[in-house]
C-alpha cells in the first residue's frame, strides 16, 4: 500500500540533522525525497566519523554512521550550486516538487536564484521551509546557529545538570542534539500544515523556522513556571521541580528511576517499601507536602533503595503499580524486550555495508504504514536517475553536465555500485 505522502516530491537542500531529519520523516511516510549535495563532499555529516558503517569484509567503509541517522529513503543528487547549470537544474527540480527544505544562512540561496521569492514564481504551489539558527529577522538573523549553542542560549543547559553544591554541579547539555531533533519535528508539522492549507488555497508558502525559537518553545513547563512566577528555574539534577519523588535513586547494584505522579502511587510505593506510615505522615501525605520536604523524603527513600538491586525493586514496584524503571545504556535499550517487540531496529541493504542497522520510525499508521525503501544513499548515487526520470534529460545531456562540472554521478554497472567516490 502506498505511503501517506507517496503523492509528494520533496527537494532536500539541507544538511547535518534538523533539516535532513525532517526530510527523512517525510520520506518514511512515502514522499519521494531528493537530497541535493555538494560535489565531492556531500552533507557535512558524511565526514563526521568515526564510527563508520562496517562493510561486508568487516572493515569500516567511507560512510559515517552519523549520516545514516537522518538520510534513509532519499535519493542523492550531486550538484554544484555555484555552477550556473547546476543552479538551473535545482530550479528545474524545484518546479517539479511540492516541498523544499533548506538550512542555508539567511539569504544564502538568493545569490544562486534559489531563494523563496524566486522559486515561488516558478512554482507557486511550492512549500518552502527555511531552517536557520535564529530566523529570517531579528538582531541575530545573520549568525550561524548550532544545536549546542541553542541549548545554552535557549535556556536548556541552565536547567540541565546537578545544581547547588552537588558534585559535578554546573550547566550540562543533553546527550543528543535535542534542539535539532525538535526542529526537525516542527519542520514536518509546518510542512504538513502548509500542504493542508495549499489544498484549500492552491498556493504554497514560506516556513521560517529557527532553532532558537524551537528551543524556547521546548522549555515547556519550565518556561511557564518562570512566566507565571518570575522565579528563574534552577538545575535540579534528575529531580522534578513540581513532583516528588520523581528522580533517580541508587540501588545496591546500579540506579533506577521512581516516577510517582500522584498520592495513590506514593501510598503504594510506601507499602512496597514496608513503610506504609509515610503515606499518612503530614510531611509526605500530599505532593505539595512532599515538594516542601523533598530533601528529607529523598534521603529516607534512598536509604531503602540501597538495600536491594535494581531488578528487585523494578519487579516489586511494577507489581505494586508504581511507575519505575532501570536506567539503560544504549546497548540495553536495543536489547529491551519492549523495544525489540516494537521493531525499533531495522535492517536495510546497503551498497557498501551489505546490511546496515537503523533506528526505525516510531510512527505506526494502520492504513498507510511507513516503509523502508532505500538505505542512506551514497554521494551522487541517484544523480543520473533523477535527472533522467524527473527532468527527462537524456544520457548525452547528463554526460555533458558531468563534463562541465555542474553535477557528478556515481558509476554503476548493471545496477551495482562500482565505487564509493565521485
Amino acid at each position: 500500500m502506498s505511503g501517506a505522502l507517496s503523492h509528494l516530491k520533496v527537494l532536500d537542500l539541507s544538511r547535518v540533522l534538523a533539516g535532513p531529519l525532517a526530510g527523512q520523516i517525510l520520506a518514511d511516510l512515502g514522499a519521494e525525497v531528493i537530497k541535493v549535495e555538494r560535489l565531492g563532499v556531500g552533507d557535512d555529516t558524511r565526514a563526521w566519523g568515526p564510527p563508520y558503517l562496517t562493510g561486508a569484509d568487516g572493515q569500516p567503509t567511507a560512510e559515517a554512521a552519523y549520516f545514516a541517522t537522518a538520510n534513509r529513503n532519499k535519493k542523492s543528487v550531486a550538484i554544484d550550486l555555484a555552477h550556473p547549470e547546476g543552479q538551473a537544474l535545482v530550479r528545474a527540480l524545484a518546479a517539479e516538487c511540492d516541498v523544499l527544505i533548506e538550512n542555508f544562512k539567511v539569504d544564502g540561496l538568493q545569490r544562486y536564484g534559489l531563494d523563496h521569492a524566486t522559486l515561488s514564481k516558478l512554482n507557486p504551489r511550492l512549500v518552502y521551509c527555511s531552517i536557520t539558527g535564529f530566523g529570517q529577522d531579528g538582531p541575530y538573523a545573520a549568525r550561524a546557529g548550532y544545536d549546542f549553542l541553542m541549548q545554552g542560549l535557549g535556556g536548556l543547559m541552565s536547567i540541565t545538570g546537578h545544581g547547588g553544591d552537588q558534585p559535578g554541579a554546573g550547566p550540562m547539555k543533553v546527550g543528543v542534539a535535542l534542539t535539532d531533533v525538535m526542529t526537525g519535528l516542527y519542520a514536518v508539522i509546518g510542512v504538513l500544515a502548509a500542504l493542508s492549507a495549499r489544498a484549500v488555497s492552491g498556493s504554497g508558502q514560506h516556513i521560517d523556522l529557527a532553532l532558537l525559537d524551537v528551543q524556547v518553545a521546548g522549555l515547556a513547563n519550565q518556561a511557564m513556571n518562570y512566566l507565571s512566577t518570575g522565579v528563574v528555574p534552577q538545575r535540579m539534577g534528575n529531580a522534578h521541580p513540581s513532583i516528588v519523588p520523581y528522580q533517580d535513586f541508587a540501588t545496591a547494584d546500579g540506579f533506577m528511576i521512581i516516577a510517582v505522579g500522584n498520592d495513590g502511587q506514593f501510598a503504594r510505593l510506601c507499602q512496597a517499601l514496608g513503610q506504609p506510615g509515610w503515606a499518612e505522615d503530614a510531611r509526605f501525605c500530599s505532593n505539595v507536602a512532599r515538594v516542601a520536604n523533598r530533601v528529607e523524603l529523598i534521603a529516607l527513600l534512598q536509604e531503602q533503595t540501597l538495600r536491594q538491586g535494581t531488578g528487585h525493586w523494578v519487579g516489586l514496584f511494577e507489581q505494586a503499580g508504581v511507575p519505575c524503571g532501570p536506567i539503560n545504556d544504549v546497548r540495553q535499550v536495543f536489547e529491551d524486550p519492549q523495544v525489540v517487540a516494537r521493531g525499533m531496529r531495522v535492517q536495510m541493504a546497503h551498497p557498501l555495508a551489505g546490511q546496515v542497522a537503523l533506528v526505525a520510525s516510531p510512527l505506526r499508521l494502520s492504513a498507510t504504514p511507513v516503509s523502508y525503501r532505500h538505505a542512506p544513499p551514497l554521494l551522487g548515487q541517484h544523480t543520473r536517475a533523477v535527472l533522467r526520470e524527473l527532468l527527462q534529460l537524456d544520457e548525452t545531456r547528463i554526460d555533458a553536465l558531468c563534463a562541465a562540472g555542474a553535477i557528478a554521478c556515481l558509476q554503476e554497472a548493471d545496477g551495482e555500485v562500482r565505487a564509493h567516490t565521485i
